[in-house]
């Protein structure tokens, strides 16, 4: 009696079924270098800059009122005021938009941003800037040296600047404080025509101060 074959299960199928498919254990194949997957790029929308919505085709309205250099006042078409700025290689940028028509003008749009940032960084820097001229006295200081010190207060009110002025009493000086009160309110006195007084003779430590800001013009 013949003897069946034996089945090897991990070997060929019968009838020519090929090997089994092996278990996805894992394991790289041969050959295979392992590496990190290509990242795909993603979407930021905080790298994008939005355009302007009032210029050039992102302006919506039908017809517009065009001025600038080089170009004929009027009102334009949207298509005629945009093709006028091309023909420039300049921009149209919309500086009225509740005109009836808008009001466009024909310029440099990167140019005209610089030239706004640069002019609100310079008011910014004149209202905020305050320049505080000190000016030093004595308890006992005479008359040539008290109105040199004067001129030089009033040069300093008249560039818009403000005059800190105090007595400094040294050691035993300090029983003259008195007089050191007298001599900044004369101060002030003089200089009435060019400041007013911001704050009255005040001592701390051992300087008596006093604060004078200029007059506006």
């Amino acid at each position: 009696m013949d003897k069946k074959p034996n089945y090897n299960p991990a070997g060929p199928r019968p009838n020519g079924g090929g090997a089994p498919r092996p278990a996805n254990t894992g394991a790289q194949r041969p050959g295979h270098v392992a590496g990190p997957r290509p990242q795909q790029p993603r979407h930021d929308s905080r790298q994008q800059k939005q355009a302007p919505n009032n210029i050039n085709e992102h302006i919506r309205a039908r017809e517009v009122r065009l001025v600038g250099d080089n170009v004929t006042p009027g009102i334009y078409s949207i298509h005629e005021a945009r093709s006028i700025a091309e023909e420039q290689e300049l921009d149209l940028v919309e500086i009225s938009p509740n005109a009836d028509p808008p009001v466009c003008k024909v310029l440099d749009y990167q140019k005209y941003l610089y030239q706004q940032k640069k002019k609100a960084k310079e008011i910014k820097a004149k209202s905020t800037k305050v320049v505080v001229k000190e000016i030093r006295f004595g308890p006992q200081t005479d008359d040539h040296d008290y109105n040199f010190k004067l001129k030089h207060a009033i040069g300093f009110l008249q560039e818009g600047a403000k005059v800190k002025a105090y007595v400094f009493f040294k050691g035993r000086s300090i029983l003259f404080k008195e007089q050191g009160e007298v001599l900044l309110l004369r101060f002030a006195n003089d200089l009435e025509d060019y400041g007013k007084v911001e704050q009255m003779p005040l001592l701390e430590g051992k300087r008596m101060i006093i604060m004078i800001t200029p007059k506006k013009k």
